[in-house]
């Protein structure tokens, strides 16, 4: 039947991409219908008036899609569409290699779409003239208010019978037409729902996947700052040590209350680091969030950086001070010990001066 219907129908556009088609078990995962890329088209079949989405995969027809009005083709990503067929109980997913054919795509299905809607208004309007039930059926349903409408009182009792009966076929028809069409369309709500719900959980994918990469950032933020705690620790230890060196208490007790200041401000920002580190595993907020706080927590960590390595300067220049100070006091040594050697010798030169003196008072 397929080839029949190839033979009398023309081709309007065509398209390649990827065909999947929505897993009819659990209505949640896309199947491939084709290993490759293949030709999606559309086609008219004139003497149906019908418009279908074909596409074959070797010798099997993968799509066979007859377009109604009710039909969307809805974008899901940058190169992907979808749309629902309640006749096939499916919904067929293509994926294409770039965003320009998918928009062409959606452009074309939009106007067949518009195009399968004229038709069928022409059909029925052509319906409606071939069938003089439906001419009488408009009178009717006006004078409904009225107990005598006029068109029956003028025919006779059989054949009020017969427009009646001919009315309630087409309004049964029409009834039935309606339910259909509520029921398609609550079909495509459904998809639209699910593909919704698709693309939520793979939003929300990411979003666990990015807090646990910010997790894992957390728990690297705490080792740097526990390493730059313990190296504070161990400048504030050395900075004791040198003033206990140099034995200047007076200058000594204003560089460490300094030194102090700036350790309990190092100490306060480790504290509020910790607390947002607390906050970040209790709240989860969003990746956006998380990425400010972690620029925010790396400007601090350099903040800290800096500041240890102000630390590390101040101690330098304390080391440099003691050297010196040791330089001045061994230098002092020195002139002393050749003064004392100085000293020593004049005294010598005395005591021979005085005892050539005393021999001389005795001759």
């Amino acid at each position: 039947m397929f080839p029949l219907h190839r033979e009398r129908e023309q081709p309007i556009f065509s398209a390649r991409a990827h065909v999947f088609q929505i897993d009819p078990a659990t209505k949640r995962n896309w199947l491939p219908a084709s290993k490759h890329a293949v030709t999606v088209s559309f086609f008219y079949d004139a003497s149906r008036s019908v418009y279908r989405i074909i596409s074959v995969g070797g010798t099997k027809a993968i799509i066979n899609s007859t377009i109604t009005p009710n039909m969307t083709f809805t974008k899901t990503s940058q190169k992907f569409g979808q749309w629902a067929d309640s006749r096939a109980n499916t919904v067929y997913g293509l994926g294409f290699s770039t965003e320009q054919q998918l928009q062409q795509f959606a452009e074309q299905f939009k106007e067949v779409k518009e195009a399968a809607r004229l038709a069928r208004e022409k059909s029925q309007e052509r319906f409606e003239l071939a069938n003089p039930a439906l001419n009488i059926a408009a009178p009717e349903e006006l004078s409904e208010e009225r107990h005598s409408p006029p068109l029956l009182t003028v025919n006779g009792p059989g054949e009020e019978k017969l427009f009646r009966s001919k009315s309630t076929e087409v309004q049964l028809t029409a009834e039935k037409e309606r339910v259909k069409k509520m029921l398609s369309e609550g079909s495509v709500c459904e998809i639209n729902l699910e593909a919704e719900l698709f693309t939520l959980q793979d939003s929300n994918a990411k979003l666990v996947e990015a807090l646990q990469e910010a997790n894992s950032s957390v728990e690297q933020w705490k080792k740097q700052l526990a390493e730059y705690q313990e190296e504070t620790d161990r400048l504030r230890d050395q900075v004791a040590e040198l003033e206990a060196q140099l034995g200047h208490p007076a200058a000594g007790q204003t560089a460490k209350e300094e030194l102090s200041r700036s350790l309990e401000e190092l100490e306060a920002l480790l504290s509020a680091k910790d607390q947002e580190i607390h906050n970040l595993q209790s709240k989860k907020t969003d990746v956006g969030e998380l990425e400010k706080e972690r620029e925010e927590a790396m400007q601090r960590l350099q903040d800290l950086e800096r500041r240890n390595k102000d630390l590390e300067d101040r101690v330098q220049s304390a080391e440099k001070t003691l050297a010196c100070s040791r330089e001045e006091q061994d230098q002092a040594e020195v002139e002393v010990r050749r003064i004392i050697d100085v000293l020593d010798v004049k005294i010598c030169d005395l005591n021979e001066l005085r005892h050539s003196l005393a021999k001389l008072v005795d001759k």
